[in-house]
């Protein structure tokens, strides 16, 4: 299909197969099962397409510190005060040359799995999407699986100074790390840049940051020429992973880590791969185009524009009007943001922290999912409901799906509810429409907002208009955050005709009538003569 728009489903293996009934809060691995990649089958995944994603984000596939011990594979056991969780974080990576061994059926084969999966899943119709994480590393990094001629990082180092343009790590020249029994000297800079032997529980304490030529307690000043190892290094591995068929990278905390890096390595990368896509975890929105246009990156998280303003007005805290605003500060990189509801590091809809009710987002699912023409994203159970409210070990009851410990999701463990079903076929409609819709996507934008203000059948605190266009297809939409139905009347204006080159409508200078449920959306397709 031409101009295929992106749908990303987002996948936890270590959760996503495992079935366990009756997991136990910290629970072992062989307590509590884990997901392999085999629970991936090429049933699955073409169900998954079917639904109406192209591309699936494996979430947590690199091997990561953690409290299982496999030496008797050769891999090297990590202390488990540095290990958050029984699993461990997927994010406080210990070997960027492998797969995490809980995902394997065979361990010492788990390379061989992966490369099956990539099969798979592009047998079934999707691209694959894996994380890397070029910020931090686990606190005993030690890669087992790097390739001949690959030097490992830190293993040149400097450690008698916190600071020289080739060290891979940051350090505490004279200073112990002490947590519990575990002893690191030098001590490390932490993941979240905590020059300090000291760290609190609420810093990044089991990661140590990279250094990619920056002297923090320099006032930043930078040393990119020569070309510092830590890049060389994190080129190697991009280019090892975009070796085995993989089609893009997900880039943990990539603001965290020089542009100037992104700008030298990306290119790089597609020289050899033009296909391959780069998706930024980017917070910071003066940052949004830095990254973009400098550091050639193809899509940014819209997590502190649309994500937040729509679950504010989802559980009554902002007005749908306020929108508005969201598409207004990013009007000229909107193509580029990734818009999601749910992801691994935010609360559950469902959850008792968020709304309570999966299908109060309904219409910011709708709005999040036809605004432009930017890839959506879902995390796997937001289709069925997942409430998210177990208390799982490690991060307890907070509302998340737990990425630390070994559980099974509960919407995942048995059949589907008749309201799981109602809602995930919600969630198929409007994923399919992604694609099926000229409009959607590929059309332009139109906000109706400004020429529907507030009347006695429009509220811009609870409904948000617009319309999207692709040469004779124009729909109208409208989304109702309201807890009752309403009847809206929802003003057209001739401009709008204009603006999509539109001439002959009957509709122009009009009102359409439409009747929306409570926490729903209308999608009304505008008659051209």
């Amino acid at each position: 299909m031409n101009n295929e728009r992106i749908t990303i489903y987002q996948a936890l293996p270590r959760l996503f197969g495992n079935r366990n009934p009756h997991p136990i809060p910290n629970g072992s691995i062989a307590e509590n099962g884990c997901g392999k990649l085999s629970a991936f089958t090429g049933k699955v995944l073409k169900e998954i397409q079917k639904m109406g994603f192209n591309h699936i984000w494996y979430t947590g596939l690199l091997e990561h510190a953690t409290q299982t011990d496999y030496s008797d594979f050769g891999i090297r056991k990590d202390h488990p005060a540095i290990v958050k969780g029984k699993a461990g974080s997927p994010y406080a990576v210990k070997d960027y040359y492998n797969i995490d061994p809980d995902l394997a059926e065979d361990v010492p084969n788990r390379m061989s799995e992966f490369e099956a999966l990539v099969k798979r899943t592009h047998r079934a119709g999707l691209k694959v999407l894996i994380d890397f994480v070029p910020n931090h590393v686990a606190r005993e990094y030690h890669s087992e699986a790097k390739p001949a001629g690959i030097e490992d990082l830190g293993a040149s180092d400097n450690k008698q100074t916190t600071f020289a343009p080739d060290n891979n790590f940051y350090y505490i020249p004279g200073q112990t790390f002490e947590l519990d029994t575990y002893r690191e000297f030098p001590a490390k800079a932490t993941g979240n840049d905590c020059f300090s032997a000291h760290p609190g529980r609420n810093d990044w304490y089991e990661t140590v940051k990279l250094n990619y030529g920056i002297d923090y307690l320099n006032g930043g000043k930078t040393h990119f020429s020569p070309t510092p190892s830590t890049w060389k290094k994190m080129r190697d591995i991009l280019l090892f992973w975009a070796g085995k068929g993989i089609d893009g990278f997900r880039c943990d905390m990539a603001e965290m880590v020089p542009v100037e890096f992104w700008a030298w390595a990306i290119p790089q990368i597609k020289q050899k791969y033009p296909a391959i896509l780069f998706i930024a975890e980017v917070y910071n929105p003066h940052q949004y185009r830095n990254y973009l246009h400098n550091g050639k990156f193809d899509y940014l998280y819209d997590k502190v524009g649309l994500y937040d303003a729509l679950r504010g007005v989802i559980i009554g805290w902002q007005p749908a009007s306020n929108i508005t605003q969201c598409w207004q500060a990013v009007s000229d990189i909107q193509s580029q943001m990734l818009n999601f509801l749910e992801n691994h590091d935010e609360q559950r809809i469902a959850s008792d922290f968020f709304a309570g009710n999966p299908a109060k987002a309904l219409p910011a699912l709708v709005v999040s999912a036809t605004m432009n023409t930017n890839p959506f994203m879902v995390y796997f159970g937001q289709e069925v409901g997942e409430r998210g409210m177990d208390t799982e070990g490690f991060s307890g009851c907070d509302g998340r799906t737990s990425i630390f410990d070994y559980w099974s999701i509960p919407s995942f463990r048995g059949e589907l509810s008749s309201a799981q079903k109602e809602l995930r076929n919600y969630y198929i409609k409007v994923l399919q429409l992604c694609n099926q819709s000229k409009a959607i996507r590929e059309g332009k934008f139109y906000d109706l907002m400004y020429v529907n203000p507030r009347s006695e059948h429009f509220n811009p605190g609870k409904q948000f208009a617009y319309l999207r266009g692709h040469e004779e297809e124009l729909l109208l939409i409208v989304a109702n955050f309201d807890e009752k139905d309403v009847e809206v009347n929802v003003f057209l204006p001739a401009h709008a005709f204009d603006y999509f080159g539109i001439k002959a409508s009957p509709a122009r200078d009009s009102y359409v009538q439409l009747h929306i449920k409570a926490h729903d959306a209308a999608i009304f397709l505008i008659p051209d003569s």
